[in-house]
């Protein structure tokens, strides 16, 4: 089996995690492929982090819920499983944690564990009926205002059906794996990640009669953007942000393909819920 292996490099903890990872776990059936920068770290032979979803059968993630995120972007519409291991704080997708680590790898090795299908969302950005990006995300996609900017007016289709004009200080479009990310804290709701859906949010809405909607994941969602006073972005999955300009248009569907999720057999969404939030 070759094991991908792609961390933080800034945590301290992540030398030291894969140092007694390759040591413990390294034999005859097992190789492991650790990104370049890391694998200097540890003094072992390295792969492009590039190459490393093409390469492996499955790849473990070192860090916070952004590291994932980004190693989710490198695995693009491949087929290789992810999992991850929090070196960071909350976690809803590193779900693993450090004392867990040595109960995880004996699992995959022995291939027991189960693959959950998460959805992902494509993005296109058409400015003057020009396609200018498109992007996938895991968890959201965000249009919000800078700073200094006064409310924005968002026209928001679903199949071309008009659902409403949004005047607020942003609007975001959520997978039920985001749903626990930004859509939480802007008081969407919390949903399953077996559900087949997406959320829309609206961020402080100048209507207080604008809540959070739950559509299926078969829609898809069109948003114009109509008013701009100050900066005005698009922001996926927290880490990639575009400029707007007034007029441009944000179209959301689900994605081709799906990203595969390494689930150990003893965690499931609920027992997260109760670990990470506190739930009792």
């Amino acid at each position: 089996m070759k094991i991908g292996l792609i961390g933080k490099e800034e945590n301290p903890n992540t030398v030291t995690v894969t140092k007694r990872i390759i040591e413990k776990f390294s034999s005859d059936k097992t190789e492991w492929l650790i990104e370049n920068q890391l694998a200097g770290l540890v003094g072992v032979n390295g792969y492009n982090k590039v190459e490393i979803p093409k390469l492996s059968d499955i790849i473990i993630v070192l860090g916070g819920d952004g590291t994932f995120l980004g190693v989710a972007r490198l695995v693009g519409d491949l087929e290789t499983p992810i999992v991850g291991i929090n070196l960071g704080s909350l976690g809803f997708l590193t779900e693993i944690q450090i004392e867990e680590i040595d109960s995880l790898l004996e699992d995959i090795i022995k291939g027991n564990y189960t693959v959950e299908d998460r959805i992902r969302l494509t993005v296109h950005l058409h400015r003057k009926e020009e396609r200018i990006a498109q992007y996938n995300v895991l968890n959201d996609v965000v249009i919000n205002k800078g700073a200094l900017a006064r409310i924005i007016e968002l026209e928001t289709f679903l199949n071309d059906e008009k659902l409403s004009t949004f005047r607020a200080d942003g609007l975001i479009i959520s997978t039920p794996t985001g749903s626990t990310a930004y859509n939480l804290a802007a008081g969407g709701p919390i949903v399953s990640p077996k559900l087949n859906c997406m959320i829309i949010t609206p961020i402080c809405p100048f209507k207080l009669s604008n809540r959070p909607i739950v559509i299926p994941d078969s829609y898809k969602i069109k948003t114009f953007l109509h008013s701009q006073k100050g900066d005005v972005f698009l922001t996926l999955d927290g880490q990639v942000g575009i400029s707007l300009m007034e007029g441009d248009r944000v179209e959301v569907k689900k994605a081709d393909h799906s990203l595969k999720f390494i689930k150990p057999k003893n965690k499931s969404f609920f027992h997260i819920l109760r670990t990470k939030l506190k739930w009792g």
